[in-house]
């Protein structure tokens, strides 16, 4: 595996001895069904390939030691008591992981852990659900022990919403898991079901990172999921049949629209429609329509901007420099909002003159330098650690 040896010799320089285990887990993009995932509906990401690693070695007692490079920190704590850490939040991760595996019955040794990763960190590509499922599987691979892979995702998204405590969808910790290389992963956020679809060869996946860097827990992405289920309760509240925004379509919605304020009714219509744009993208994918599946990204964005509100003054400008660009199909902000990266589905042959345009003209836009990146859909952690 790739960066196994330089993960491990850096446990070395931290620990003083090599490390018994080194695993991985990818982070993710999604192409389309943005804020589907926690209203029970579809998506459908990719894993990248970026990743978050994990180095590990037992201890003798039940202490658990710590260190990110990336945070240029250490945190320690006992497996017989863990507590959520208000200084080192980072570290709650770890703890959170830890916590609900022994909650499981999966009884835990002592351990010194090493974590590192190139996933890029508040740029909507979940480093958060990386590094939750490279910390399961190290677990699993310290101290051989089994789970299921959605075993694995369930304890991973739970350690992120009742540890940590954001409120998110399991998208991203299930495709880290379950990706596939050069496919996409249509998930069924409901009932968990997911099958792999194919991308075309001909385009290519790119990212393009605005700058404004933002955390779940301290953006409006809360206020969002709240909002989703109070429009659930009033249409519930109204006689119909809903347990989530994924049992509504247009017209039921169109309906009802007396019971719901203009606020909750444009949030519960992204999401309603969400879900049709990435089934239509799907077919589009399977029948190598790639134009088509650019337009459902296209539409999406402005949803996203227009009904949810989880656009940002530099992400409409990045999808407008790219989408003015020869050989672009389609873009969109991807990942929760407020911040954070495009993603843009562009034609091979036209990828590095679309990088060059957007390192050109959005620093001229905005005052900020972007960060660019041409991902390859990469093997989920399950793969990666077999």
């Amino acid at each position: 595996m790739t960066g196994e040896n330089t993960v491990a010799g850096a446990f070395r320089e931290v620990y003083g001895n090599r490390p018994e285990i080194a695993v991985a887990a990818p982070g993710r993009v999604n192409l389309i069904g943005e804020h589907t995932d926690y209203n029970g509906g579809w998506v459908l990401p990719i894993a990248v390939d970026r990743y978050v690693r994990v180095a590990a070695r037992k201890r003798g007692d039940r202490r658990v030691r710590a260190h990110s490079e990336q945070m240029s920190a250490s945190v320690e704590f006992s497996l017989d008591d863990i507590q959520r850490d208000p200084a080192e939040r980072w570290g709650n991760y770890v703890r959170g992981v830890a916590h609900f595996l022994e909650m499981e019955r999966f009884e835990l040794a002592g351990a010194d852990l090493f974590i590192t990763g190139d996933v890029p960190q508040g740029a909507g590509l979940s480093s958060s659900a990386a590094f939750e499922v490279a910390l399961v599987a190290a677990w699993q691979r310290l101290m051989k022990f089994s789970l299921d892979p959605l075993q694995v995702i369930r304890l991973a998204r739970r350690a992120e919403n009742d540890f940590v405590g954001v409120p998110c969808g399991i998208m991203d910790q299930f495709v880290s898991y379950l990706g596939r290389r050069n496919h996409a992963l249509l998930i069924d956020c409901r009932d968990l079901s997911y099958r792999h679809v194919p991308i075309p060869d001909d385009v290519g996946i790119l990212v393009c990172h605005t700058g404004v860097r933002r955390a779940l827990e301290d953006s409006e992405y809360p206020l969002r999921v709240d909002q989703c289920r109070e429009a659930v309760g009033r249409l519930a509240a109204a006689g119909l049949s809903v347990f989530s925004l994924r049992d509504v379509n247009p017209a039921m919605l169109e309906e009802h629209r007396d019971g719901l304020d203009p606020v909750l009714w444009k949030r519960a219509y992204h999401v309603v429609r969400e879900n049709q744009r990435v089934q239509e993208a799907v077919l589009a994918l399977e029948e190598k329509r790639t134009e088509y599946l650019g337009w459902t990204m296209n539409e999406s964005h402005r949803s996203l901007r227009e009904d949810f509100e989880v656009s940002c003054p530099e992400l409409d400008a990045m999808v407008d420099i790219v989408r003015s660009k020869q050989g672009v199909l389609g873009a969109r902000m991807t990942g929760a909002g407020f911040g954070g990266c495009t993603v843009n589905l562009v034609r091979r042959e036209h990828i590095e003159s679309v990088a060059e345009a957007v390192r050109s003209e959005y620093v001229k836009a905005t005052d900020l330098q972007p960060e660019i990146y041409l991902f390859q859909a990469a093997d989920g952690a399950e793969a990666l650690n077999k």
